[in-house]
Order: structure tokens, then C-alpha cells, then sequence
């Protein structure tokens, strides 16, 4: 009978400590969907069973190596909301697998992601052919992201514009993240002069930057730190 108690009481405290954790950082780790968010979540779901059921194992020092795995989260995203590199480093970053229409066989045999799989889940975003497909690129979350040929999307108000009935699409070049250079995505066309240029034209620093990046449709999108909204909205 005292075991059932015992039982009982650190199921209820450890489905409790887990509603707690999960209302603080249950978003980042649904969200996510990526390795570094995946082993979180199985190892935070080893540890509550364990609380619970292992009765075995003393609750206070397994209670204490999970506050230890929550604070090194915490620590881990307070780093990577400052650095990207590091926040590339946990999560990792996309794979284009189609550019213009061609599959890139290099990139897929780098992820062993082979033709059945991507045949599959254009299917299942209802692509059929893949002549219809522009851009493709496998997310860290496994899901295939598709950006179809102008031609066999669907009509917007914006297709109506005659200027824009020709112009080729491309996928969005982040030039700015952070405040600092994404040095890798400048070209011939978007260097670091002309990005220079386009940010003393606005009278801005870099460092003011959040977000800088070139649209599909060419256009160079910029959002600051400092956003001047009076009353921003915050709802759950």
C-alpha cells in the first residue's frame, strides 16, 4: 500500500513539474522539429517516466538531473538567439534538393534522401509532376518544402500586373540575420557594396538590422530591431 502511495504522489508531482516545463518552453519544442529539439523531448520524456514509475531510483536526484537538463536548454537557446552560427549548429539548415527545375543529385545522396522519397512527398502535397516544381528543399524537420513554377501556381491579384506576368521567381537570399552579414549568400548581383549602398539610401547601420532579405520577386525586404509599434500584439 505505501508503495502505491509513493507511486501514486510522484506521478502526480512529475506529470506536474512536466505541465510547468511544457507551458515555458512547449512551443519552442513543437515548433521546432528539428534533432537538436527531438532529443529534448525524448530524453524529458524518459526522465518524467522515471520520476514516476522507477520507484527504484530516488526521486530528489532524478528531479535535480532534470532541472540540470532544463537549465542547459535554457542556456543553449539564450546562445543561440544571439549567435547564428551556434543556432546552426543545433538545428541544422535545409537541403535544396530541386533548383530551376533540376534535381540536385549531390544534395540528396549528402542527406540520403533518394527519388522515391521526394516523388512521395510531392504526392502528398499533391504534385504529381515533378515538371511542375521550381524549388524544393528538405527542411530539418523532414518535411519538403515546394515552391511551384510560375505557371502552375495559383493566381493571386498580383499576377493580374502586366510587369509581373514575365518575371522569373527565385528562392528568398537572406542577406542580413541578426544584425550581422550572411557573407555567403552575396553574389556578383547582391554584394556587400550594393547592400551597402541600398542601407545608406535608408539611412541605416547593419547593426540595427534584424532581418534583411531578397523576396522571390527581387524586392529587398528589411525589418528592424526597433519596430515602433506603439501597442504590438500578444495574444496565445
Amino acid at each position: 500500500m505505501e508503495n502505491l502511495i509513493i507511486t501514486i504522489s510522484r506521478t502526480c508531482v512529475s506529470f506536474l513539474i512536466l505541465m510547468i516545463v511544457s507551458l515555458w518552453i512547449g512551443k519552442q519544442v513543437n515548433s521546432g522539429n528539428n534533432h537538436y529539439n527531438f532529443a529534448l523531448s525524448i530524453t524529458i520524456g524518459a526522465f518524467i517516466a522515471n520520476m514516476g514509475f522507477d520507484t527504484y531510483l530516488k526521486f530528489i536526484p532524478m528531479l535535480a538531473a532534470f532541472l540540470a537538463l532544463i537549465a542547459m536548454y535554457f542556456l543553449s537557446s539564450l546562445i543561440s538567439t544571439h549567435s547564428r552560427r551556434f543556432r546552426l549548429l543545433l538545428s541544422g539548415e535545409p537541403t535544396v534538393v530541386m533548383e530551376n527545375g533540376k534535381i540536385l543529385d549531390g544534395n540528396m545522396k549528402k542527406v540520403r534522401y533518394t527519388l522515391d522519397d521526394l516523388n512521395q512527398q510531392l504526392r502528398e502535397q499533391g504534385i504529381f509532376d515533378v515538371f511542375q516544381v521550381e524549388y524544393a528543399l528538405l527542411e530539418v524537420s523532414g518535411k519538403l518544402s515546394v515552391m511551384k513554377k510560375k505557371k502552375f501556381q495559383s493566381l493571386t491579384k498580383g499576377d493580374f500586373h502586366p510587369t509581373q506576368q514575365n518575371s522569373k521567381i527565385q528562392l528568398p537570399i537572406e542577406l542580413i540575420m541578426d544584425g550581422t552579414a550572411v557573407e555567403k549568400n552575396f553574389s556578383s548581383h547582391y554584394s556587400s557594396t550594393w547592400l551597402n549602398q541600398e542601407l545608406k539610401l535608408r539611412n541605416l547601420q547593419m547593426q540595427e538590422i534584424q532581418y534583411a532579405v531578397i523576396s522571390s520577386s527581387g524586392s529587398l525586404f528589411i525589418d528592424l530591431f526597433e519596430d515602433h509599434i506603439k501597442a504590438p500584439l500578444d495574444r496565445e
